[in-house]
């Protein structure tokens, strides 16, 4: 008797008419960002922020998380994109979410340029945003799984999954036939676990930036993680040989810039609380 193999990527596609094709990533992510925003707008008023102009914010750090994304993919294959410059437009491409770390750096940078404008804090707004982003990122790993890209390495754990649809093997490159560890699934499981820490986190937090900071730090320890696992080389690009994956090395500087980050607040805030100490009057015993 043969053991029928487990398809995840029956749907792909969820209708195609004429030219026009739904996939089930597309959808997926357009959700994902649909309730990244929402949830950002339901917190910013909790920290005092208008949830209008945190909808503006969210659209523009949404658009410019997608460039930063793509430029990101287009670096790390820079050699691949150099020898084949028309698949900048491909369908594949178009497709692909891209770098993630960059995609953060973008949405940041337009924030950066954003919160002058509105007069807000940048933390604040970060911390505002980060539980949401966590959020949609999760269900933009599910939208992975059902085209079957970022898929992980060979393996016979009991829940290693098999793709078999020609499509997304066209597609994404995935290979077919092969049980792999469901790397997707993993980086699902990290983001919703975030998302329900940064939230409690959110309604107790001490200071503006915990919560971002704190999504940066837990995000890149666990993504680096799973990257060991991840099986799409080729698709991911390397810095160090093929020791660190581009994605592992902009976690360590990310790990690294938030341990600097508490470091000094911590410094800060010892050094205010002597200051606080020595301002108080004697009293005689």
């Amino acid at each position: 008797m043969h053991r029928r193999e487990r398809s995840p990527d029956l749907y792909p596609r969820l209708f195609q008419i004429g030219w026009f094709t739904l996939h089930t990533y597309g959808l997926l992510v357009a959700l994902a960002f649909l309730s990244a925003l929402v949830l950002a707008a339901r917190q910013g008023p909790r920290q005092g922020l208008d949830s209008a102009k945190v909808w503006d914010l969210g659209i523009v750090m949404a658009l410019a998380g997608i460039l930063g994304a793509k430029l990101g993919m287009f670096l790390s294959e820079r050699e691949y994109y150099l020898e084949h410059p028309w698949q900048i437009l491909s369908l594949s491409t178009l497709q692909s979410a891209g770098v993630w770390y960059f995609g953060l750096a973008g949405g940041a940078l337009a924030a950066i340029l954003m919160v002058r404008r509105y007069r807000y804090s940048f933390a604040k707004v970060a911390d505002v945003f980060s539980p949401g982003v966590s959020f949609g990122l999760g269900i933009g790993r599910l939208g992975c799984f059902s085209a079957g890209c970022c898929w992980g390495k060979p393996t016979m754990l009991p829940w290693a999954v098999t793709f078999t649809n020609p499509y997304s093997h066209q597609v994404v490159g995935v290979p077919l036939g092969i049980p792999l560890h469901p790397t997707q699934l993993y980086e699902f499981i990290l983001d919703m676990a975030l998302f329900w820490y940064l939230g409690g986190l959110a309604r107790r937090k001490s200071y503006d930036g915990q919560v971002f900071s704190t999504y940066l730090f837990l995000y890149a320890i666990g993504r680096f993680l799973i990257e060991i696992v991840r099986g799409d080389d080729e698709q991911r690009g390397f810095v160090i040989g093929h020791w660190l994956s581009t994605s592992q090395f902009i976690g360590l500087l990310c790990i690294l810039a938030v341990l600097i980050f508490w470091w000094r607040r911590a410094g800060a805030r010892g050094g205010q609380e002597v200051a606080h100490e020595a301002s108080r009057p004697k009293t005689r015993s």
